[in-house]
């Protein structure tokens, strides 16, 4: 760690392969609306992924996971010695989404295997975690991935914008990076926004806290103290990708931290799919990574009520462009819907308990 307080590893290390994968399956805001009028505040969000019966956040993690590995060049997956996976929704409460993972890609028996929770920064923790690992010279790739499907009460706010999919980022040395790290910083307090209790089905949320105390403090103040310890600016990056929960809080985060609309439009994907809670900023990460050019810059930060962020600023190499198409792009998963109505949405979350 620098002075400044910016986390550095001792060994240079970057993102060696990436994957995005989010469900075909669609539910409108107007669909939602015809259940529970006036509850979605004008519909900012079109529609949002529903994962379909045989989907979870293993399932998910597993597609973003083998898109990353195809990009990594990576012929033995068991060369990853850690598997991490972050998410608010692991399918058990007593079994590690991270060894199912580890086990579906090849990286079994010798390596690590865990789940991480801090609410919608769970992946990006993941990924702090492999750069660690991975710049101690440790292991030589490590894998981490963010991965939610929608938790949103009938009838709440959320249920327009509480949506799924997964992103999945194998870390490794420096000069085989498509996109090599220049320093990462974390912003931690105990804010309480947002929270579930065991066994509660549904999270609840404190309003007056979600904006100015809780959103925008950590965003701002992760993102800033990592630019200042890095001595750059705004117009010093390409992109920022930040957490998006709604449409209109990183858009306000962006424009205050002095950015412009075409340097944070790539990344924001909530009006097609809506917040994918832990993998919200990775999914926005891999997005723009599929049409990032050499030498671009990228500022990605996180934000997990709670609270935290994460920030990273991430140099892309020439290693990228011959990559790119190895693998679905994040856009390719969004254009590929089916739209579904609310009873079918209701029975493949399962809102409707029989037993």
């Amino acid at each position: 760690m620098s002075d400044s307080g910016v986390m550095r590893p001792e060994h240079p290390v970057g993102i060696v392969g990436y994957g995005a994968y989010v469900p075909r399956y669609r539910i409108r805001s107007e669909e939602i609306d015809r259940v529970w009028p006036g509850s979605g505040g004008g519909f900012p969000v079109k529609e949002k992924s529903v994962p379909g019966p045989d989907e979870d956040t293993a399932t998910m993690a597993i597609e973003a996971a083998r898109n990353a590995l195809l990009r990594s060049g990576i012929l033995d997956p068991r060369e990853i010695r850690a598997v991490w996976i972050g998410s608010e929704s692991h399918p058990y409460a007593v079994k590690p989404t991270g060894a199912i993972v580890a086990e579906a890609i090849g990286a079994t028996p010798n390596t690590l295997g865990a789940d991480l929770q801090f609410a919608c920064k769970a992946g990006s923790e993941a990924m702090q975690m492999a750069i660690a690992l991975v710049g101690s010279g440790m292991a030589r790739y490590a894998l981490a991935a963010g991965s939610d499907t929608a938790q949103g009460r009938p009838g709440d706010p959320l249920e327009y914008t509480a949506a799924a999919g997964g992103a999945a980022y194998v870390i490794g040395p420096a000069a085989e990076a498509l996109a090599t790290l220049e320093g990462s910083f974390s912003f931690v307090t105990d804010t309480p926004d947002f929270w579930r209790r065991p066994y509660q089905h549904f999270p609840r949320h404190g309003s007056r806290f979600t904006g100015t105390p809780a959103y925008f403090r950590h965003t701002q103040g992760a993102a800033q103290a990592l630019l200042d310890g890095l001595g750059c600016s705004a117009a010093d990056l390409t992109y920022v990708v930040l957490h998006q929960p709604n449409t209109r809080f990183p858009i306000q985060a962006a424009r205050q931290l002095g950015f412009k609309p075409e340097q944070y439009q790539p990344g924001l994907l909530s009006p097609e799919i809506g917040n994918t809670y832990a993998a919200s900023s990775l999914i926005g990460l891999s997005a723009v990574l599929d049409i990032a050019k050499p030498d671009d810059r990228v500022l990605v930060v996180s934000y997990g009520s709670g609270a935290g962020s994460d920030a990273f600023v991430w140099t892309i190499t020439d290693a990228l462009s011959e990559r790119q198409s190895l693998a679905p792009r994040t856009r390719d998963y969004v254009a590929r819907r089916h739209p579904i109505d609310y009873g079918t949405y209701v029975r493949y979350r399962g809102k409707l308990h029989t037993h």
